[in-house]
């Protein structure tokens, strides 16, 4: 089981790339403990910002270094950045097209027992709604590593949402088929297309496995890509398919599943059903204990697969 967190790896990144280019900067909201912004922190305390409880402060003050031609990369948890902030998300970055890399951490349900105040269920439809915001939750951290390396050479806004805690590795060592703002196929399949971003794709891939003992063909989709969305994979996958199934770490509005629905629907019209987190209040519980109870797991996607073919 991998040990490392993908908030681990965007730290490693960056400290890499502060070696060399001294614009690279990290800015946390009195969160470097839980941005694993630590070792940046202590290795160049000169391209590092503490702005403290204040997540708007921590937006602007981006803006404002990137506008002087810094790179910063401003971390804080997902439920905060993306709500609280939500306004400097949208003006000083998003409208003035500012290279600001808005890193949401803890993100989804991977506060737990926190509850709803800081769960960010709703920050994929709040942020792909943003002009010129561009929208990424990579699978695990070998994605999230060539991620951010490709994030690194672009000047454009852009919102990451990672969770908590370490993840099952989707992806090999040294084998990582990563193309920008283009969604990987993990598996094809011509009875159900299931297309998942973030640590929903880890168990959609195990699906598949369960659905081929019983002698059903499944496609599988990572799209980690949320905005700029890859429409051209989303049609290739559906029009093999009989139905189309999206999970995902989010409310049921407006997130992967609505963006799925009206490419197909517009495109290549199949039956397409949404996996996710309930529009109510969660129960209590690690990530797992949550994805366990609303079904977000292997057997539960392979259920809900069986009852749409």
């Amino acid at each position: 089981m991998n040990k490392i967190a993908n908030r681990q790896v965007i730290c490693d990144v960056l400290v890499e790339a502060a070696k060399e280019d001294k614009d690279v900067v990290a800015l946390c909201s009195d969160s470097r403990g839980s941005a694993s912004m630590t070792k940046f922190a202590d290795t160049y305390p000169e391209q590092f910002v503490e702005v403290g409880i204040a997540e708007q402060n921590l937006v602007s003050i981006s803006a404002g270094l990137a506008k002087c031609g810094k790179k910063p990369y401003a971390s804080s948890p997902a439920s905060f950045l993306s709500t609280r902030s939500y306004e400097q998300c949208k003006v000083d970055v998003a409208y003035s097209n500012t290279n600001v890399k808005l890193i949401g951490i803890s993100g989804g349900v991977s506060y737990g027992a926190l509850g709803m105040s800081h769960h960010s269920a709703q920050d994929i439809a709040a942020m792909c709604s943003i002009p010129n915001m561009r929208v990424y939750i990579p699978s695990d951290r070998l994605q999230t590593e060539h991620l951010f390396k490709a994030l690194l050479k672009d000047e454009k806004p852009a919102y990451i949402r990672v969770g908590r805690n370490p993840v099952e590795d989707v992806y090999e060592e040294g084998n990582v088929p990563f193309e920008m703002d283009r969604a990987t196929v993990l598996r094809e399949g011509t009875d159900i297309a299931i297309i998942a971003c973030g640590e929903m794709v880890k168990p959609a891939a195990d699906t598949a496995t369960l659905l081929e003992e019983k002698g059903i063909h499944a496609a599988v989709v990572d799209m980690y890509c949320i905005k700029p969305l890859d429409k051209a994979a989303i049609v290739k996958a559906a029009s093999g398919a009989k139905a189309v199934l999206t999970v995902e770490e989010h409310a049921p509005f407006g997130g992967l599943g609505s963006m799925v629905s009206q490419v197909v629907g517009s495109e290549c019209p199949r039956k397409v059903v949404n996996l996710a987190l309930p529009d109510a209040p969660v129960i209590t519980g690690t990530s797992k204990e949550v994805f366990d109870h609303y079904g977000l797991n292997a057997e539960g996607i392979a259920k809900k697969a069986m009852e749409l073919l």
